[in-house]
């Protein structure tokens, strides 16, 4: 794909983007604005799981301290403006990563995925007795939204959904692009090589508990960005919405369903969960059972995901094409034909493939 086809659809989306409120109305605008959230939810989940090997079942934690975080802000500072009560989220979810980091980066795999499970058990169970701090069962809501204000130039009322929906997709649209460009620089390069070969890494004179450490920190860091713009939209947070453990398991689904490893694995499957939620709560109040059968299926069937399967039918595809050309040429070519046949059979073959972004 040349320059030239990637800004026409860069600039087809931000128009789409644009219109898509005015188009389909405030209800589906909604609906966008949180598969948006669990998007940059999911991707930060990613950055620990696809690619750097780390699989957590508490990152809640940190996506319900960034909305308990912004909801306690607003709620107990008059007059605070909105980017400071997001950035106020950030910050606790960035100091409670930093706080537990030192505990877990020092250990991977199963011990790693049951830490955090442990860890989210005891935030969830904390949000549930400090009842004056977080409001229990119950929550914090009915906190005044402040408009996002330029000092002197213009004011925008977030209480205005059509309003709301841009402000969303541009927070969440930056933090993307930031996650994006740091999987692209040299430290993300580390970073897969940690998943890859941690020994090797500290082979080279990395410290492999100190570049885990800065990867956890960022990856808490934006899921504290999609709980504050979460709890901004919702207008209220409990506990069970912000530290359950079924809040946990959403972005690890949402990422094994999309492709683990990508980056836009992730957000391609919060779009299906988010279509397989929308499709089935029209039919059945069951939409756990459903979500649950899919994701068996791509287990036995996709295993890399939906971006895996892509890039399968893509090599397929690609294997064919050369396949074809090749045996259209001279005769004296047959055994080189021959090996691209094969090879043709055996890509027809596969039911997956690993990531593509950052191949083993």
């Amino acid at each position: 794909m040349n320059a030239k086809t990637k800004w026409a659809l860069w600039t087809g989306g931000a128009i789409l983007l644009i219109f898509y409120p005015k188009v389909l109305g405030i209800y589906y605008s909604n609906v966008f604005v949180m598969f948006a959230i669990y998007a940059l939810f999911a991707v930060s989940l990613n950055l620990l799981l696809g690619f750097t090997g780390l699989l957590s079942f508490g990152h809640a934690m940190y996506f319900g301290t960034g909305a308990y975080g912004t909801a306690l802000a607003l709620k107990h500072i008059q007059g605070l403006p909105l980017i400071p009560a997001i950035l106020a989220g950030v910050l606790a979810a960035c100091l409670l990563a930093l706080c537990i980091a030192p505990l877990v980066v020092r250990v991977s795999g199963n011990a790693f995925a049951m830490m955090h499970l442990a860890f989210g058990q005891l935030m969830f169970v904390l949000a549930l007795k400090l009842r004056h701090i977080t409001g229990g069962e119950d929550g914090i809501g009915g906190f005044e939204i402040p408009p996002l204000s330029i000092p002197g130039i213009a004011s925008w009322d977030m209480t205005d959904p059509i309003l709301f929906f841009y402000f969303a997709v541009a927070v969440i649209a930056g933090s993307l692009w930031v996650l994006w460009f740091f999987t692209k620089t040299p430290f993300g390069q580390i970073m897969v090589s940690v998943r890859d070969n941690a020994k090797r890494v500290n082979y080279l004179g990395f410290r492999v508990p100190h570049t885990k450490a800065v990867i956890y920190v960022i990856s808490g860091s934006f899921a504290g960005v999609a709980g504050a713009v979460y709890v901004l939209f919702q207008n209220l947070i409990a506990a069970g919405d912000a530290y359950h453990i079924f809040q946990s398991f959403a972005p690890v689904m949402i990422t094994m369903v999309g492709g683990v490893g990508h980056f836009a694995g992730p957000i391609c499957g919060a779009a299906i969960f988010g279509l397989l939620e929308e499709l089935t709560s029209r039919y059945t109040d069951r939409v756990f059972l459903v979500t649950g059968l899919v994701l068996v299926l791509v287990i036995m069937y996709a295993p890399y995901g939906f971006t895996g399967w892509l890039t399968a039918m893509r090599m397929r595809w690609a294997a064919r094409k050369m396949a074809y050309r090749k045996l259209g040429g001279s005769a004296s070519e047959h055994s080189g034909n021959q090996k691209l046949v094969s090879r043709l059979q055996r890509t027809e073959s596969l039911d997956g493939c690993e990531p593509a972004d950052h191949p083993r």
